[in-house]
């Protein structure tokens, strides 16, 4: 006797030679929309090769890359409200650049000043590097959001790999529990830096770890950017409207290094490497769009030029920046220095800018 039955739903639009697999609706196929989102996902992918570039010459710390991951960025910053709020992991640069962070300030937190959380943008939260706190975080701010009677929503996101700790499963019972305004998207970019999908969990998909919670998991294809902006755009609306929680797993593949301090070559095979450049965001879109006679190689000329400069804007903000004092490390941990913290911080004040050297950036 089956006490309990579910399924899990799969949503695409563009199929990987950027025809498309249903119809689109009036809003989805706006021309002006879609060079919109192909503009946006160009300008991500040609900021992260730039963080990528200083970080291999010192003017950066740890950075992630999101090579391949455009589309769920850009996506989800497509389908939020001003007034929503993002809870964000690592790898949400994408989102967050849509909703008011500069890339210079991006850059400034990866350089290691955190400033660069700074960004007064609406009540959005700071990057969050511990993996799945974000999501217990986004669960209380939703709490508090329902609390308030407020119609609004919540997305929190997170790598596939971070759906195996504790934290993820407690913030999606809460949110289940509570039918809470929240937003769970997965980015199951197939690596958990060197484990693979199948060593990572033996549910058939990820998605359905929401089901267990008493709420609505579905796939979608994460390297069409139709289909995950419509599918988050769905769910914040329900989630505004009192509808609950939803979780959406965007399958996509990480096409570079977890981070920079990482070597994929070590785990990951060529042909799979290869393979999954057929199946990236950015060439399905233009493909669609050059069949469509809305894109062409001097467009797309001319969207790499005004990305490039764009780009390089921010990064020479970035590195002009004056540096925080060095005795923040200190003045910030305690409301009170403690004694024992008083001769550490007199001997920064004396050697610090030794210490750090005048072009440190990171």
């Amino acid at each position: 006797m089956a006490v309990a039955k579910f399924e899990i739903h799969y949503h695409q639009f563009l199929k990987p030679d950027g025809t498309l697999k249903q119809d689109l609706t009036k809003e989805l196929r706006d021309p002006k929309r879609l060079i919109e989102w192909y503009r946006l996902m160009t300008l991500l992918r040609v900021f992260d090769t730039k963080a990528i570039n200083l970080q291999r010459v010192g003017k950066l710390g740890t950075y992630p890359g999101v090579l391949g991951q455009e589309a769920v960025g850009v996506a989800i910053g497509q389908a939020m409200h001003k007034d929503d709020v993002l809870v964000p992991y690592y790898r949400d640069q994408g989102i967050q650049f849509q909703r008011g962070v500069d890339f210079s300030q991006i850059l400034q937190y990866w350089g290691g000043d955190e400033r660069g959380s700074d960004f007064n943008q609406a009540e959005d939260f700071p990057t969050c590097v511990p993996i799945a706190n974000q999501n217990v975080i986004a669960a209380g701010v939703a709490s508090a959001i329902q609390y308030r009677n407020e119609k609004r929503g919540v997305v929190t996101s997170i790598g596939e790999g971070g759906t195996s700790e504790g934290d993820f499963y407690e913030a999606l019972n809460a949110a289940g529990a509570w039918k809470l305004p929240l937003v769970f998207v997965i980015n199951n970019n197939q690596w958990a830096i060197s484990v693979p999908t199948e060593l990572q969990t033996h549910s058939q998909t990820f998605a359905q770890k929401a089901i267990a919670a008493g709420f609505e998991g579905e796939q979608v294809d994460g390297n069409d950017i139709i289909a995950v902006y419509e599918r988050v755009r769905l769910a914040l609306d329900k989630a505004r409207t009192g509808g609950g929680p939803t979780l959406i797993e965007a399958i996509t593949y990480r096409l570079c290094d977890h981070t920079t301090a990482d070597d994929a070559n070590r785990y990951r095979s060529k042909e799979a490497l290869e393979k999954a450049w057929t199946l990236e965001p950015l060439i399905r879109l233009r493909h669609y769009l050059t069949s469509e006679k809305l894109w062409d190689a001097k467009k797309e000329e001319a969207c790499l030029q005004d990305c490039r400069k764009i780009v390089d804007e921010e990064v020479n903000i970035y590195l002009n920046r004056p540096m925080a004092p060095i005795t923040d490390i200190i003045d910030y941990m305690y409301a009170q220095c403690p004694e024992n913290l008083k001769e550490q911080r007199q001997t920064l004040l004396q050697f610090g800018a030794d210490i750090l050297g005048s072009d440190h950036h990171g």
